[in-house]
């Protein structure tokens, strides 16, 4: 199971639209590693003012892995913390976060090629 959902999200989405900061707390306290490492690249981006920052260190276990392949390949996640943290996020691998300002369209647009998902493969990954 992707998130742990607590009675009252499930009622509000039963009955309509889901308040966004109420999905991003639930997504935070389901995924807290997909939510540390995505967080901290906010931090980081924001402190360096760079136009991106990614995380190259891969998961420390399974579990952490699949928290990130969970949070990123879901749409509705993905939208949810760009929205919440005002950036765009990217992923690459099984573990290449990136997070980039909405201002870094040609950064954001190279780092989502073919080329820089070739690029970014090495014999350790391939069953990643």
């Amino acid at each position: 199971m992707s998130l742990t959902v607590s009675n009252d999200l499930l009622d509000q989405a039963r009955a309509g639209e889901v308040d966004d900061a109420a999905f991003v707390a639930c997504v935070r306290d389901s995924l807290p590693y997909a939510w540390s490492v995505i967080s901290g690249l906010v931090e980081e981006r924001e402190r360096t003012g760079a136009e991106f920052a990614d995380n190259t260190v891969p998961p420390p276990d399974e579990a952490a892995r699949g928290q990130l392949l969970r949070c990123l390949a879901s749409d509705s996640m993905r939208g949810a913390l760009e929205r919440h943290f005002g950036m765009k996020l990217a992923f690459q691998n099984c573990h290449r976060v990136a997070v980039f300002a909405p201002s870094a369209t040609e950064a954001h647009a190279e780092f989502v090629t073919a080329r820089s998902q070739i690029l970014n493969q090495s014999p350790e990954l391939v069953d990643c």
